[in-house]
């Protein structure tokens, strides 16, 4: 038996940018993105803190240390500058597997910058 669990979540991070024109996705610092083990292209759900929107997309790399969290696209309309979100993915694995892992789970600082 396979389960999806919690695999890296970016907790509590404020977004920087909406760009409706562009054609889809989360745009996430890479320090963040390597810190929290995710990678690009990788499925993620963003749940809104500020308004309890949900939404899932994909990550597209942002420039490191830019602290950058642009939502694009659709997405963009879910979400108001200086809004606090959490992103999160998830891993499908095997039910031992998942008793023995441990998620990444990140806590950035008000700047959206790891301490």
């Amino acid at each position: 038996m396979q389960i999806q669990v919690l695999k890296s979540k970016i907790h509590r991070v404020k977004v920087t940018q909406a760009d409706l024109n562009y054609i889809g996705s989360v745009t996430i610092d890479s320090n963040l993105m390597e810190a929290a083990g995710l990678i690009e292209h990788e499925k993620v759900q963003i749940v809104n803190v500020n308004n309890g929107e949900r939404l899932e997309t994909y990550v597209i790399k942002g420039k490191k240390g830019s602290g950058t969290i642009c939502l694009n696209g659709p997405a963009a309309r879910k979400v108001e500058l200086g809004d606090i979100v959490i992103i999160i993915s998830y891993a499908l694995m095997d039910f031992e597997e998942a008793k023995k892992f441990k998620p990444s789970i990140i806590f950035p600082n008000e700047k959206n910058k790891l301490n």
